[in-house]
């Protein structure tokens, strides 16, 4: 099991990272929650990572933080929530609110979060509300932050490619994103990404 990867971070496209530890790049999928946290490409990384095993291949998922590991493995216990969608909720809402949804019952926001539909949202928060335990309190990350964003010539079409990896249709993806784009900075995919997601919930 690989629990954990340090290098250096040679590619640095959401929703997909490339982390060379010591000559062997290892490609990371990762949420939009942790692709925020994440510094330049060239620099070094460290993130807990998750080994998914199929019969058609093998997967690894990686986290800022060893609370969201957590929570993406109790969200794929879930009956219905696999490794995609769990990534797409973490990306979607940040951990706290996310407990704030289980907690109040809040079936319409999570409704709100790509291929979520009501009864995957009732699923969610009747099955996590006994495991917010071990995710609430101290051990819950904290908001999310911006780090400094790499400046792309197609800021808008990596954005778009992004949300439509992370399950969003690709004519809702474009509608998302263009709406960010609005009187925002559509120089850096990073930042177009963020907002459409926080719009979605919103």
């Amino acid at each position: 099991m690989i629990g954990r990867l340090n290098g250096k971070l040679a590619i640095k496209k959401a929703p997909q990272i490339l982390i060379d530890c010591q000559g062997v790049g290892y490609e990371v999928d990762v949420s939009m929650s942790t692709f925020y946290q994440l510094p330049s490409e060239g620099e070094m990384v460290s993130l807990w990572t998750h080994l998914l095993i199929k019969d058609d291949q093998h997967a690894l998922i990686g986290f800022y933080t060893d609370q969201e590991r957590s929570l993406f493995r109790q969200l794929i216990k879930i009956s219905g929530v696999g490794p995609k969608m769990a990534l797409t909720i973490l990306s979607g809402i940040s951990e706290p609110d996310f407990v704030l949804c289980v907690q109040s019952s809040d079936v319409t926001t999570l409704t709100r979060l790509p291929g979520v539909g009501k009864k995957t949202a009732e699923r969610l928060i009747m099955e996590m509300k006994d495991k917010l335990e071990t995710l609430s309190g101290d051990s819950l990350s904290a908001e999310l932050g911006n780090t400094p964003a790499a400046v792309h010539h197609s800021a808008v079409d990596e954005a778009i490619e992004a949300l439509i990896a992370l399950g969003y249709k690709p004519a809702d993806a474009s509608k998302m994103i263009k709406s960010a784009a609005q009187g925002a900075d559509s120089s850096s995919s990073e930042n177009l990404i963020k907002l459409a997601l926080q719009n979605a919930i919103h």
